[in-house]
């Protein structure tokens, strides 16, 4: 592997590629240090360092996907989440939407101007999400705990510039996604998403050895290797399916004949379902942010179990939305009549099934079999954190398993399949064996 590296970097135009990612990612972990204009920074990191023992700070969760830099309000503390948010939305209405269906049947001009509806959709969630990130700031409920002034005035004209700067904070880090897309290696924005988790991870690590010990740090470091492995074996399991192409005249020419397969992963639908489950749960916490004091027992009760990460109702409730999303969102992003009528057109058939609705059916099954394993499998992975925050300690961050182990694990394997085709067609022996 290290050779394969090596040989990465000796070639010119891949050199050129890494280099440049690697620029990029400095960049953009410089802009998530650099404060927003009216913040007051040494009160904003007294309450940060707060927040960091509070298992149910709010946006603990949001403040992941931004590499710390939310809960200090930098100019990129949105990070990377309404773009993340925008791609779900316009993916969810490509299958409402007639007109965005018909533009994903185009090709790559149709596929242009959804990424186009997609930029324009971030811009709008940034908008609200810096608006509402503001106003709590404003009235110190941003970080759980915190009774100093998180900004120097609250002026209008200081609300509005920091919500100007947030969005083009976002606007930004779009830009840096795409040229990473256009110019570098791997898809960048998930190159960003990566950066920003692994950004905390080796702070968390430190946390856990000061809070609690080198036993139960080494103890973890060897759980967390062996959960890593676990993850990269499911990621990579996928139940093949062959498909046969029959023989046809075209003109004078001979198609098909050939054989190939249909890959469907066991976790088909990725980490979507986790960040639909994690978003629906954190809306109650949001709302009782607003009204702490509520004397509602019906408030008051979603306040004890369904908003407290350490609750069994809590885990129970997110453990069967995962279920329910990765269905859900595997029913939307995996049409089996539409690959059937494919298959029919091309003269593909699957050795044993008969072309059309029996295909279509026969699919649907293997679908429906294969995504119950990568529910549970998703179900428990995001379980391991607030499990081991329930049993370990209350007050610390648990580094390994959830949204943060399957970002990274997922990112750096495919990052790593394409570094292994480029150098492949250069000839070079590559990571992958």
């Amino acid at each position: 592997m290290l050779g394969a590296f090596v040989n990465a970097f000796r070639t010119p135009d891949l050199r050129r590629k890494l280099l440049f990612v690697l620029f990029i990612i400095a960049v953009f972990r410089l802009g998530a240090q650099i404060p927003s204009p009216g913040v007051n920074v040494p009160n904003v990191q007294a309450c940060f360092a707060a927040a960091q023992k509070d298992s149910n700070a709010i946006f603990q969760a949001i403040n992941l996907f931004s590499g710390g830099a939310l809960l200090q309000l930098t100019v990129f503390a949105l990070g990377i989440m309404p773009y993340i948010t925008a791609s779900i939305i316009l993916q969810l209405l490509v299958v409402v939407i007639p007109r965005l269906e018909t533009l994903k049947k185009e090709g790559q001009a149709g596929q242009t101007k959804i990424t186009q509806y997609t930029r324009y959709l971030t811009l709008g969630l940034a908008i609200l999400q810096a608006t509402g990130i503001t106003a709590l700031a404003r009235t110190k409920n941003l970080i759980s705990g915190c009774d100093r002034d998180l900004l120097y005035d609250d002026k209008m004209f200081t609300i509005v510039l920091m919500v100007l700067v947030l969005t083009a904070g976002t606007a930004v880090i779009m830009w840096l996604g795409e040229l990473i897309t256009d110019r570098g290696i791997g898809n960048g924005m998930s190159i960003l998403i990566f950066t920003q988790v692994v950004a905390q991870f080796p702070g968390s690590l430190w946390q856990l050895k000061v809070q609690s010990g080198w036993w139960v740090f080494a103890a973890v470091i060897v759980g967390g290797i062996a959960i890593m492995a676990a993850v990269i074996f499911i990621e990579q399991a996928q139940r093949r399916i062959p498909v046969q192409y029959a023989r046809r005249m075209v003109g004078r020419k001979m198609f098909g004949g050939s054989s190939t397969y249909i890959p469907l992963k066991v976790n088909q639908a990725g980490i979507i379902p986790v960040i639909f489950a994690s978003s629906l749960l954190y809306l109650p916490s949001m709302a009782l942010q607003f009204n702490p004091t509520t004397t509602n027992p019906v408030l008051q009760w979603i306040g004890k179990y369904l908003a407290s990460p350490d609750s069994a109702v809590h885990m129970a409730a997110y453990f069967l939305l995962i279920i329910f999303f990765t269905y859900f969102y595997v029913s939307i992003t995996f049409n089996p009549q539409e690959v059937a009528d494919n298959m029919k057109q091309y003269g593909g058939f699957i050795p044993g099934i008969r072309a059309g609705k029996p295909t279509e059916e026969y699919l649907s099954y293997v679908l429906s079999r294969i995504t119950l394993p990568g529910s549970l499998y998703l179900g428990l992975i995001a379980l391991i954190p607030l499990i081991a925050l329930a049993t370990i300690s209350a007050n610390q961050s648990f580094p390994f398993g959830g949204t943060s182990l399957l970002i990274m694990v997922g990112v750096a394997l495919d990052t790593v399949k394409q570094i292994e085709g480029q150098l492949q067609q250069r000839n070079y022996e590559g990571f992958l064996r």
